[in-house]
This record gives C-alpha cells, sequence and structure tokens, in this order.
C-alpha cells in the first residue's frame, strides 16, 4: 500500500532523524537521491546545462547540493537565487566549489530557455498559496522551455497537504518526493503539476497511521471475496439494485451489469427498468413489488436513473442493511435518515453531486477535493465516495482517506457511474466494509476502464465487461 503524510508528520520525523545524525547528514541524502533521479533523466550529465531554480528554505538547500553532485560530474550548472541574501549558505558554497555559479532572477529565463533540464528548489512542504510574481515568472518560463522538470518533493506553488493549487505553480515532468510521499502528489488538481513521483528512502520513521492510503494490487487482492467449497449464491451475498426509471433504463441495465461482475452471488432487481434488466440480464431475480417486498439482501444500490422517485430511497435507507447511495438517490436521499442508520452508508457522488450537497460551488469541491470528501462524509455520518479525475474514499470515522490510483480519462462516459455503483453495490454485499467495497471497487473499475479503453473511446458497457479481466489481473498478479 502507497502512504501519505502530511506536513506535521514529516516535519517530526524529520526533526527525530536530524538528532541522531551528523548536521547536514539528512539533507546529504536528500540531495543524493536528488542527483540520481536527475541523471537517470538526463541519460548523459557531461556537458548538460542545468539551472536550479532556489528559494530560501532547505528545499533550495537541497537544490543546490543536488546541483554540487551533478556539477562534478560535469554539467554546467547555473543556480538561479530569489532569495540571495537567505539561500542556503552551505549548499550554495558546495556548488561553488563544484564549479557551479549562482545569478539572480535577472537574465534568468534566457537560462532557462537553454537550459537541458531544471531543478526546482523554490518553495518546500510548509509552502501556502500560489507563487510570489518573480517565482511564478519562472515557472512560466519553465513550462514555455524544452527541459525536463525536476521538482524537490512537490512542485512549488501547491499545497502538499490538501493537493489545492491557489495560484501560479511549476508543471514537473518529475517529482522526486524525500521519505514519503505528500497527499498533493496524489490528489488533484496538484497531483496533475506533479508529473511522474519518484520516492527516495531517507530514513524516516513514520507512524502506522497515515493520512492518505492508495491500495495496490496486493492489498486489493487480499480484500476480494473468494467463494469457498460451501458457497452457494445466497451464502456469497445478494445485492438489491433499486434503479432506473422510465427515461433512464438504462441506468438500471448498467448497474445491473455491474453488480453481475461485482462477486455477489445474486443480483435482485426493483424498479420500472425489470423488462429491459431482464432482457439483457435474465439471470437477474425481478420484482414490482417494491425494495421492501423485494426478498432478502445482503446490501442495497439506490439511486442510479431513480429520477424523482424517493419512495424507493426512503425505503431502502431504512432497510437494515448496507447501502450504496448514487445519482439521484443523493439528492431524494433525507440527511437524518442517513445519519440516523446503523448499517452501512456509502455515497458515490461525483464533485457537482458532492457541490450540491454541501451548498459550495462545483469549483470549490473540485479545487479541494481532500477537504470536501471528508466535509461530506462527516455532514451525513458515512463513507464518502468522490469520484472524479482523482477518486476519494473518506470515512465518517475520520482516519486515513483512500485514494484511487487506477483510472483513465476515457472513464468520463456516461453510465460509468452507474457500472461503479452496481460492482462497489455487489462488494458491499459480500461482505466488505464500506471504506474497503468502495475502494475496491473504484480500483477495479479504473483498471476495468484501461483495459476497455485502451487508448480509444469506451462505453460503459465496455467497463463492465472488462471487469472480469481486471479481476483476474489483481489476483495473478
Amino acid at each position: 500500500m502507497r502512504t501519505a503524510y502530511n506536513v506535521e508528520t514529516v516535519r517530526a520525523a524529520e526533526r527525530e532523524l536530524m538528532a541522531r545524525l551528523p548536521e547536514g547528514a539528512l539533507m546529504q541524502r536528500a540531495a543524493a537521491g536528488l542527483a540520481a533521479a536527475c541523471a537517470d533523466l538526463l541519460g548523459r550529465v557531461y556537458g548538460r546545462r542545468v539551472v536550479l531554480l532556489v528559494g530560501s528554505g532547505d528545499n533550495g538547500g537541497d537544490a543546490l547540493y543536488a546541483g554540487a553532485r551533478l556539477a562534478r560530474r560535469g554539467a554546467g550548472v547555473a543556480a538561479v537565487l530569489l532569495a540571495p541574501e537567505r539561500a542556503h549558505p552551505a549548499g550554495l558554497a558546495a556548488l561553488r566549489r563544484a564549479g557551479g555559479r549562482a545569478v539572480g532572477v535577472e537574465g534568468a529565463e534566457r537560462l532557462i530557455e537553454q537550459a537541458d533540464l531544471l531543478l526546482d528548489g523554490i518553495v518546500g512542504i510548509g509552502g501556502k498559496g500560489g507563487l510570489r510574481p518573480d517565482a511564478a515568472r519562472l515557472a512560466e518560463a519553465a513550462e514555455r522551455s524544452r527541459a525536463a522538470v525536476v521538482a524537490v518533493d512537490l512542485p512549488s506553488g501547491v499545497d502538499a497537504d490538501t493537493g489545492e493549487v491557489r495560484g501560479a505553480a511549476v508543471r514537473a515532468d518529475l517529482t522526486v518526493t524525500l521519505g514519503t510521499h505528500k497527499p498533493g502528489l496524489l490528489i488533484d488538481p496538484a497531483r496533475e503539476y506533479a508529473g511522474s513521483v519518484r520516492l527516495v528512502d531517507i530514513g524516516l520513521s513514520l507512524p502506522p497511521q497515515a493520512e492518505l492510503e492508495a491500495l495496490q494490487h496486493a492489498d486489493v487482492r487480499r480484500l476480494l471475496p473468494v467463494p469457498g467449497g460451501e458457497s452457494d449464491k445466497y451464502r456469497r451475498g445478494v445485492v438489491g439494485i433499486a434503479a432506473g426509471s422510465a427515461r433512464y433504463p438504462g441506468a438500471a441495465v448498467l448497474a445491473v451489469y455491474g453488480a453481475l461482475r461485482g462477486g455477489a452471488g445474486a443480483v435482485r432487481y426493483v424498479g420500472p427498468a425489470a423488462d429491459a434488466v431482464i432482457a439483457r440480464f435474465p439471470e437477474t431475480l425481478v420484482s414490482d413489488r417494491g425494495p421492501k417486498h423485494a426478498g432478502r439482501v445482503q446490501a442495497w444500490v439506490v439511486g442510479p436513473g431513480a429520477g424523482d422517485d424517493a419512495s424507493a430511497v426512503g425505503e431502502v435507507l431504512a432497510s437494515e442493511v448496507p447501502v450504496l447511495v448514487d445519482a439521484d438517490g443523493l439528492r431524494l436521499a433525507d440527511r437524518d435518515a442517513v445519519r440516523a442508520r446503523t448499517a452501512p452508508t456509502l455515497m458515490t457522488p461525483h464533485a457537482g453531486e458532492a457541490a450540491a450537497l454541501l451548498g459550495v460551488p462545483r469549483e470549490e469541491v473540485e479545487g479541494a477535493r481532500l477537504a470536501s470528501a471528508r466535509e461530506l462524509a462527516g455532514r451525513y455520518g458515512a463513507t464518502v465516495l468522490l469520484k472524479g479525475s482523482t477518486t476519494l474514499v473518506a470515512d465518517a470515522g475520520g482516519g486515513a482517506v483512500r485514494v484511487n490510483p487506477t483510472g483513465t480519462a476515457w472513464l468520463a462516459t456516461a453510465g460509468s457511474g452507474d457500472v461503479l455503483s452496481g460492482l462497489a453495490g455487489s462488494l458491499l454485499a459480500s461482505g466488505l466494509s464500506a471504506l474497503d467495497a468502495g475502494s475496491v471497487g473504484a480500483y477495479l473499475h479504473g483498471l476495468a476502464g484501461r483495459f476497455a479503453a485502451d487508448g480509444a473511446p469506451v462505453g460503459a458497457h465496455d467497463v463492465a465487461e472488462a471487469v472480469p479481466a481486471a479481476w483476474r489481473d489483481v489476483t495473478d498478479a
């Protein structure tokens, strides 16, 4: 499992380690990792032109020491000092001893234009808000240049803890993060600025409770339900789907499709799209008597394509089994009814739906995804899966938020969320917690999207069809 820690935790771990090491040793470790990453990116170091963008903190010191190492290998290294009087003195001296030079911001854009590699050491993990004007001009010049841009720890101008970008920021091709991932490297919009991310171990001792977790194949494999010799369709779990309407019958079909691929032993469908569902999936158990009379289920999915039918939502929320609420169900669900539930509830909004539930503009949710997911989970006392370019799963009780590492932009297609709802609901019915069902469902859904698209447009039904391939890829790894 990949983990990310907030700035306060990282700072504490750094202080604890520095107290046990000779002075400057930790910065040298960081510089060695940075220089190695830059050398790998350059391929050949000798004769290459490297420009360091250096701020006043330890981040700038890391860049200066890394630049000194590259200079000793024959690179032509120039450091652009944004605050010369506050540049790291020992790092600057090391660079000069190695043959590098230091310049001010005047004329720096010309150097950036000619560089093969730019090392961003402007602002460290404690930076808040966008870059100041001089730094912003350098960031703009870096984006225009042909040089590879490497960020020290994280791109300058992004928020390490939240992933927010509140102004000008550096766009990196590679971020070399030191000691641990920071949440902003895994969450949009900051993730888009980080490029590829390379973790350098500098020996930090970190607590078991992380700020953010990203499941990997091995984690998902451990969580997937596997039938045993004694299993039958009921022991494997039955998921109920209350979805669809005369206007949106396809939503019901796609939710059922996702559920059939999600590991539950049987799927019950309730709603006005029964004819469409049974025609496509004759194995579905169909009822026309409403959720209360549909028969026993271990979990419900309610809301996809439901239109304005609030009765089914109310009946499902009144049940004593885990419930996944999506799409129209989010709009129709009474918050007090959700908070009063004793069984787990998993809500799966996209940014627009989350914004409506929180009473804020959509842009606010998209710009502060981590805070929005946590706020929504707290308000409703539910687990929240916030869909989007970065899918997050937050528990009402706090703890680490899960960030989904799989997916493709081609998943932004009609009906894709309905497939995810059915898939995650099926995992709920098989016995997974709301946090695990949401996380595993998003992981498989994203992986299936990649397999189905393979670089080309894809439909939601293609994604559902590819779930077994994603499941096998996880279990065979």
